[in-house]
């Protein structure tokens, strides 16, 4: 298995997914894969004529489901709109990340902060219940190398705004989630693409931009590589709970994906329980868990 491929996905006839921002790059790619397959995928993104044409792309097992993640509001219109259409929900694949902007969501937070943790916690917080039912059930989260660089003042969470900060909590709360999952059917991991030639870099400064978009097309990090790591995340039978997957290779930047160590922060068991509490008091989602 050092050279897991999408041709290692299992079938995935009647399991219904969820991925956010899966429009373009490796959302649009840990999609496809996952349709090949046979699931019915639901490409949740803030552009719906985006993913309409997206969908056309992808085939006729998919659907679109309008998500902003930076209004809570729009967070939990979406999560209404799904219940009502679905009654199950067996991958939700945390993927739409924003890096380079500054500014604030609707609800005052950081921007970069916001869109990658905030909204991702209460998105997964309001369909859980969706998931909890069903056997198998798994919730992958999309971190980055770079939350190994990540601090967090959980005092301060409504201005924190770095995105290796946000990478950062994105962990932090997978492995949070994954403890409070003990015992049902359901289970929290994570991944990470390495070094990838996508959009995510497109508000970023030149000088961040183009030296990370030059290092990925040299070693060949599509975006269909860098949806490796995620989509063995969330179809690998023998994957468990609380497990990081990435490129297996130098510096986690290339290479096929296998499971990885995420940083000794990521890991406190303090700070994962300071990020759920203040993330639950400022997004008001509480859990069923």
């Amino acid at each position: 298995m050092d050279n897991w491929t999408a041709a290692n996905i299992p079938d995935q006839q009647r399991r219904v997914a969820v991925i956010t921002g899966a429009n373009t790059g490796i959302g649009f790619e840990t999609a496809s894969a996952l349709a090949r397959c046979g699931a019915r995928v639901v490409l949740a993104c803030r552009n719906l004529d985006k993913a309409k044409e997206a969908a056309g792309r992808i085939g006729p097992d998919t659907d679109v489901l309008r998500l902003d993640l930076a209004s809570l509001t729009s967070v939990r219109e979406a999560a209404d709109e799904f219940q009502a259409r679905y009654e199950r929900l067996d991958l939700l694949i945390n993927n739409a990340g924003v890096t380079g902007l500054t500014g604030r969501t609707r609800d005052g937070f950081d921007i970069q902060f916001g869109v990658n943790h905030l909204g991702h916690y209460a998105l997964t917080g309001l369909l859980l219940n969706r998931m909890l039912p069903v056997p198998g059930s798994r919730v992958v989260t999309v971190s980055s190398i770079g939350h190994r660089f990540g601090r967090i003042d959980t005092e301060d969470l409504r201005s924190a705004g770095t995105y290796a900060g946000s990478k950062l909590a994105n962990l932090l709360f997978t492995h949070e989630l994954n403890r409070r999952l003990d015992g049902s059917n359901t289970v929290a991991l994570a991944a990470h693409p390495g070094g990838a030639t996508t959009e995510i870099f497109r508000y970023s400064s030149a000088l961040f931009r183009i030296p990370n978009l030059v290092i990925a097309r040299l070693l060949g990090r599509t975006p269909a590589m860098g949806a490796l790591p995620t989509l063995r995340a969330a179809t690998d039978p023998t994957a468990q709970g609380g497990e990081y997957y990435g490129p297996g290779g130098l510096f986690e930047i290339r290479g096929y994906p296998q499971r990885v160590q995420s940083s000794a922060r990521s890991r406190d068991s303090g700070s994962q329980q300071r990020l759920w509490e203040v993330s639950e008091r400022l997004t008001g989602v509480v859990y069923p868990v």
